[in-house]
């Protein structure tokens, strides 16, 4: 009876601590709730601060690395501008936007702190003019990126023969005809053929080959198909021996599909025909020996 007694006058003290208890914890879970309401109405102060207030706005949007694109262009193109937040700028997009401008291969753009937005362009290497329709400036990479203008002020040489319906409506066939062409202006300017006959013009046929136009007097060069390589090495002997007899070739025929290893020239101003065979053979036993060209032996 006692102890039931005495478990009846300790309830009420139990009681009353639960409810300390309950309150203390109530009092903590508020205050914790009161300083993430105020940590979080301080950030979102911050973000405000930050995304809409005046030290961060920009105040400069520059280009680097242009060499032809003008800065007009570029700041035309950009979707950034002064006074935007710097924060909330999308680069992606504004590299994107300036990546259309007709110089540009490629636009990095970085934030600037306190205030600027800076754009590293790199641009298309023209390797070549091409003939489609009008003359359009191509990289080294066969990519056609710019019409030509007069104030480009390049001086390059001009591959013919593709024409714009064919290119813009099979480009499988003749994107590579346009690399081709590239290749062998490579390996021309590689051979050392360009500092004294820099071409002017690479032709293509789809059945006679390539057909080059050269030097100052705009010398013809039929390369014709294949064997590239060994042909340019013959037409670099060929020119330094005529340089060394002060002779000027009209044209040069390094196409002979049935004697691929002999070259025949037809000399500028030539009134008299002469022929020369690879071992003393009679002239006029040589294709050539009535058309005033010259067939020189085998190089």
């Amino acid at each position: 009876m006692a102890r039931g007694g005495n478990r009846k006058r300790l309830e009420p003290a139990a009681v009353a601590v639960e409810w300390k208890l309950r309150l203390r914890t109530a009092g903590l879970v508020l205050a914790s709730a009161g300083a993430v309401a105020a940590a979080a109405g301080g950030c979102w102060q911050g973000y405000r601060f930050l995304t809409s207030g005046q030290p961060l706005r920009i105040r400069e949007v520059r280009f680097t690395g242009q060499r032809h694109a003008s800065e007009q262009d570029l700041a035309e193109a950009a979707t950034v501008r002064r006074g935007d937040n710097l924060l909330r700028a999308d680069l992606g997009q504004l590299e994107r936007a300036v990546a259309k401008v007709p110089w540009v291969k490629r636009a990095e753009a970085h934030r600037r702190f306190p205030a600027a937005v800076e754009v590293r362009i790199e641009e298309h290497e023209p390797a070549a003019l091409v003939e489609l329709s009008g003359l359009y400036l191509v990289s080294a990479d066969g990519e056609v990126f710019k019409r030509a203008a007069p104030g480009d002020g390049l001086d390059l040489p001009v591959v013919t023969g593709i024409s714009r319906e064919d290119f813009v409506q099979r480009p499988a066939e003749t994107k590579p005809q346009l690399a081709g062409a590239l290749a062998l202006a490579r390996a021309y300017a590689q051979a050392g053929l360009a500092e004294s006959a820099p071409i002017s013009e690479i032709h293509l046929e789809a059945d006679q080959g390539v057909t080059l136009y050269v030097g100052g007097d705009g010398t013809e060069v039929r390369l014709g198909t294949g064997d590239l390589p060994q042909k340019l090495n013959r037409l670099q002997k060929v020119l330094g021996a005529l340089a060394a007899t002060g002779s000027r070739p009209q044209v040069l025929h390094l196409d002979n599909r049935a004697h691929p290893s002999w070259v025949t020239i037809r000399l500028a101003g030539a009134n008299v025909p002469r022929a020369q065979g690879p071992a003393g053979e009679p002239a006029s036993g040589r294709a050539g020996a009535s058309s005033g060209r010259l067939a020189r032996p085998p190089l």
